[in-house]
């Protein structure tokens, strides 16, 4: 009988069916279980249980196999497609009647950081129990309630975490927290293979894993969602209801069933004894999270938080002077996991029932001051393919206008209320659909904070992340047509053997169309300053492909480039001569050579992993342009001279740059190189010998009335005065500086960090903020003072080279797609006009 503890023994006569420890040899707790181990496992217990069935949905970056378990009676396992169906039929995401069976789902998704180890073993027991035919209690709660379990969301983080620590520990685990067993090195085991923070990831999809998991999620649109995690050694467990701030737009109902829950888990933490805290910390506000970004698909999305991660091991010693062993964690996971399943299963008609009254209520009366979005088809075609690509796979219905019409609404470029015409091709998103709430999260000008105390960002609008034109509108516009418009010609200017090739710089796009040609071999040049020719007008950063400098191409110049540019749909303009009608000629000065960068990213101590990720991601990934990593502690002893960019991504360089060193860095770039300082990095060089940047002067503050004496128990609220977590800035932009080429007069930034920086005075000031209050996103008081006029982007000369600082991290969780355009222009422009 279940009192106190979901840990039920298998009975006798389940011979074929093992559990975990029969199956690994060995107890849980007693070690930590690779990924090919846990795969092993979780198809054994497929292969003799009826109640399990394996689906594989994908592989890692390192090739390790991702799969979840859907757990059923027989029964429902042979109609697992017509339950899957009917969910999505009550909701209005697929078509048809309701016929036939239903049940509640439970998606319960386990070690999407990869160093909170714990998760994983506790799935395997939990699988387990599910399973077992035996299990009376378990079996009673499938009759009404289908479980899908993932076992390890992030295999590669947590398969680095696991062979570094059984490679570490002894013979004898050693539970004091000085023990090296209890401090991984670097980038740890937390993040994926590019070292992203898979659990910030929800609402993006910029990594391979989430990229495999939405669609399968999309398939099912479970119910509850439980993200189970770890956190620090001395922190008792966590699990709903959560923190605030909630977001507005989460149901009573979400709220008033995360308290049931709680509450069910809690009868079994009370009967042993095991401490646990409510409401504190965790709250429900990103999108990018597995509690959040499944709650605003209406599920009931938590996350649950045992005390240990990385640096606990098989065995710690807090600071109250227990052990927390490994086992321990095990059964407050398990607990938890099968508590959910029990108190859905005994919820579940009313659990379906909310789930549709959701879905109804979002196509019919969808909330929020805004029932249309409206993004202009004037905006950069690779702009709004990236966009609808981004829609698309978070399931968010769209279309296009075909015919003109007059509304009003808010302006995102401008902040402004007025009139707003609604043209042929513009992208339109109506809030009439299922995914409306989000529709209003990802698309809402400034998300509403209840509480400024939150546990990540706080703004995200998708008109800011892609720095489009865009309008927020009162009225409802459904969309006229599923069709886009019609793409560019590839190409134009119909010359049987042209002089040169012309393609546009204004996308990111663009930038992967460039990489793909210095890949090639080809050579290039850049137009500096606008120009004209065949009647149409060029901005600078226009790529030119002349035949001159491609002799090498031959016969094959005008087959290599039409190609290259249609495998990356890129459309170019063939042209008869170099001679332009206004502007420099191709043989100007003022077209420039562009030279094959050789690009270097310091990764590994004192780097922030998530930094040093974003950018390696950013050339491996998503540009396709090779870089080299290099170690810091290795810069003394590096030929820099084989090296064109160097990039310093954001963090702590006092050890490792020192005055010899940075000395060397300087007589780099003063001979050539190009030295791109991001976040952390440009702060640590602001002030330093020869380099401009400065850190802007405060002003003077009236002391004359001295302040009553502030009580400590408001410390973390005055703290967040001097703070900015994640707001988005408007940014002026230079777009006459290589830096600034194609990005527009415009820029939108996340700031998450109050430093502030006067405008160069030995150099250029490419991105300047004027305004200290942010367009979305919280700014505390005393933060939106300082940062009033001050420099988000410059470049100062240097000898033949450059200095690139980067003060806002233009690359931030590989999302920020208004910012690649910039970083690329950093790395291929600036310095070689």
């Amino acid at each position: 009988m279940l009192q106190g503890r979901l840990l039920v023994p298998t009975a006798a006569g389940q011979d074929r069916l093992l559990s975990p420890a029969e199956f690994l040899g060995y107890e849980l707790g007693d070690r930590f279980t690779p990924h090919h181990r846990v795969v092993a496992y979780v198809e054994h217990v497929a292969a003799h249980s009826p109640n399990v069935r394996l689906e594989r949905y994908g592989e890692t970056n390192e090739g390790r196999p991702l799969l979840v378990a859907y757990i059923a009676t027989p029964e429902h396992l042979a109609q697992l497609e017509a339950i899957r169906l009917n969910n999505l039929r009550r909701a209005g995401l697929a078509e048809g009647a309701v016929s036939g069976p239903t049940a509640a789902l439970v998606w319960l998704s386990y070690n999407v950081h990869g160093n909170e180890s714990v998760s994983t073993e506790a799935a395997m027991q939990t699988l387990y129990d599910l399973a077992n035919p035996a299990n009376a209690r378990t079996q009673a709660w499938l009759q009404n309630t289908v479980v899908i379990l993932d076992p390890c969301i992030n295999p590669d983080g947590r398969d680095r975490y696991v062979h570094w620590y059984n490679e570490t520990v002894g013979r004898f685990p050693n539970p004091n927290p000085d023990a090296r067993e209890h401090h991984e090195p670097w980038p740890g085991g937390r993040t994926n293979h590019y070292y992203f923070d898979l659990n910030r990831d929800w609402a993006w999809m910029t990594q391979r894993e989430t990229q495999q998991r939405l669609p399968l999620y999309q398939r099912w649109m479970p119910h509850v969602h439980v993200d189970f995690h770890e956190q620090g050694v001395d922190e008792p467990y966590y699990f709903a209801p959560a923190a605030r701030p909630y977001h507005e737009d989460i149901t009573p109902w979400q709220r008033a069933f995360q308290t049931t829950i709680g509450q069910n888990h809690a009868r079994y933490f009370d009967a042993n004894g095991w401490l646990y805290f409510t409401r504190q910390r965790f709250d429900l506000f990103y999108p990018g999270y597995g509690d959040t970004w499944p709650t605003y698909q209406g599920a009931i999305g938590m996350t649950y938080e045992q005390g240990g991660s990385g640096r606990a091991g098989l065995g710690i010693i807090t600071a109250e002077g227990d052990t927390l062993t490994l086992r321990e964690r095990i059964e407050h996971h398990h607990t938890t996991g099968l508590s959910t399943v029990e108190i859905t299963a005994q919820n579940a008609e009313r659990v379906q029932q909310e789930f549709a009254a959701y879905y109804e209520q979002a196509r019919t009366n969808p909330p929020g001051t805004y029932k249309t979005y409206l993004i202009k088809g004037t905006n950069d075609p690779d702009v709004l393919a990236a966009l609808a690509a981004h829609l698309d796979g978070q399931g968010i219905a769209y279309g296009y206008a075909t015919r003109a019409r007059q509304t009003r609404g808010f302006a995102y470029r401008t902040g402004a209320t007025g009139a707003v015409s609604v043209e042929p091709g513009d992208l339109v998103v109506s809030s009439f659909q299922p995914r409306a709430v989000l529709t209003k999260v990802l698309f809402e000008p400034r998300a509403m904070l209840e509480d400024s105390l939150s546990y990540d960002i706080t703004a995200w609008a998708l008109p800011y992340v892609y720095n489009v034109d865009a309008y927020a509108l009162t009225d409802r516009i459904d969309p006229d047509t599923d069709a886009p418009p019609a793409a560019p010609a590839a190409l134009s200017g119909a010359i049987e053997k042209p002089y040169a090739y012309i393609a546009r710089w204004q996308s990111f796009a663009d930038a992967q169309f460039l990489a793909a040609l210095l890949n090639a071999g080809i050579k290039p040049r850049f137009a500096t300053q606008p120009f004209e020719i065949d009647g149409q007008t060029y901005a600078p950063g226009t790529l030119i492909l002349t035949r001159t400098l491609n002799e090498h191409l031959g016969a094959t110049f005008d087959e290599v480039i039409p190609a290259l540019a249609a495998e990356h749909r890129q459309p170019l303009h063939a042209v008869a001569t170099g001679f332009v009608t206004t502007g420099p000629d191709f043989g100007s000065d003022d077209v420039a050579f562009l030279d094959r960068p050789r690009v270097a990213v310091l990764a590994e101590e004192p780097v922030r992993s998530y930094a040093a990720g974003e950018v390696w991601h950013f050339f491996d990934q998503q540009l396709g342009y090779p870089v080299t990593l290099l170690h810091p502690a290795d810069l003394g002893r590096i030929d820099l001279g084989d090296y064109d960019v160097l990039v310093l991504p954001s963090g702590s360089y006092g050890r490792v740059l020192t005055d010899e060193v940075l000395a060397d860095v300087r007589d780099w770039v003063r001979a050539g190189g190009r030295l791109i300082a991001m976040e952390e990095a440009a702060g640590f060089l602001a002030g330093k010998s020869g380099f401009a940047l400065q850190r802007k002067e405060a002003a003077d503050e009236n002391d004359e009335d001295e302040p009553a004496p502030a009580p400590y128990a408001g410390r973390e609220r005055r703290a967040i005065s001097d703070a900015v977590t994640g707001a988005i800035y408007r940014v002026q932009i230079d777009g006459t500086h290589p830096l600034g080429f194609g990005v527009g007069d415009t820029y939108f930034s996340l700031k998450r960090g109050s430093e502030a920086f006067a405008f160069l005075k030995d150099g250029w000031t490419v991105g300047a903020l004027r305004e200290g209050a942010p367009v979305s996103g919280f700014a505390g008081h005393r933060a939106q003072q300082k940062l009033a006029d001050t420099l988000v982007f410059g470049v100062q000369d240097l000898g033949r080279g450059a200095v690139i600082y980067l003060v806002d991290d233009p690359l931030f969780r590989a999302f920020w797609y208004g910012g690649r355009l910039l970083f690329a222009n950093a790395v291929f422009f600036v310095g070689q006009d």
